[in-house]
């Protein structure tokens, strides 16, 4: 059975952060401050906990910067090497011009703090017989308004419902691929996760979902960037 330590984990750090603005604009959202420690720093961290050893970091937006402060990883006990996107090439492309990739991998957003547990999540796909998994959480969307049903002429309201909850399980941005997924992944152009979801069930290959139940923020957020601080602002 693969384990951590046998697989390559690509982290995403090539965004602009446009949420963040104006912060990120000098700033690699993935170095954001959480505490006194940047994003980055945490992922890695848990990588290293997890059992990993070699990590790609796929950069763009800022890049000698995060190259600067993550160097080769040996702080972390990693090996740290680096993917340059030219242009950005979205959530999967940058997969196509990381060399070494291997049978099985693991990809995850570099603004993405949670207490999941990648071993548990690796062997989840070894033991599923999928193509991919991704890792998924329940989240609860409000809508502040009265949300309005109007019949078919659009002149007349059919239904009406106040402040309404809509609930989902949504993709953490953290997943586990076998190296066959890149016959979906065009070269040279962006691709995001949701072209390779698109792709992938289309063909009927088989996609795992992981439901993980405990942590979960998207630093791209500003609320999630400030439930971070408090619940990733301590030092370990």
């Amino acid at each position: 059975m693969t384990s951590p330590a046998d697989m390559r984990a690509v982290v995403l750090a090539g965004g602009k952060g446009t949420r963040l603005r104006p912060y990120t604009t000098v700033l690699p959202k993935p170095l954001m401050p959480i505490g006194d420690r940047p994003i980055l720093a945490i992922v890695l961290e848990r990588l290293a906990e997890a059992g990993f050893r070699k990590v790609t970091l796929s950069v763009g937006h800022l890049a000698e910067i995060i190259m600067a402060f993550c160097g080769g990883g040996a702080r972390w006990g990693l090996e740290i090497d680096y993917a340059h996107e030219d242009e950005p090439l979205g959530t999967i492309g940058p997969l196509r011009i990381i060399r070494d990739l291997g049978p099985r991998f693991l990809v995850m957003n570099g603004d993405v703090l949670t207490d999941l547990d990648l071993g548990d999540l690796v062997a989840f796909h070894a033991a599923s017989g999928a193509e991919a998994t991704v890792a998924t959480h329940h989240r609860v969307l409000g809508i502040d308004f009265g949300v309005l049903g109007l019949d078919a002429s659009g002149t007349r309201i059919a239904a009406f419902t106040e402040k309404p909850r809509i609930e989902h399980d949504v993709s953490m941005g953290v997943y586990v691929l076998d190296g066959t997924v890149l016959r979906f992944v065009p070269e040279g152009r962006a691709f995001g996760f949701d072209g390779l979801m698109a792709a992938m069930l289309a063909e009927g290959a088989p996609v795992a979902a992981f439901r993980h139940r405990g942590a979960w923020l998207d630093i791209g957020r500003p609320d999630d960037y400030e439930r971070a601080q408090e619940l990733f602002g301590q030092a370990p």
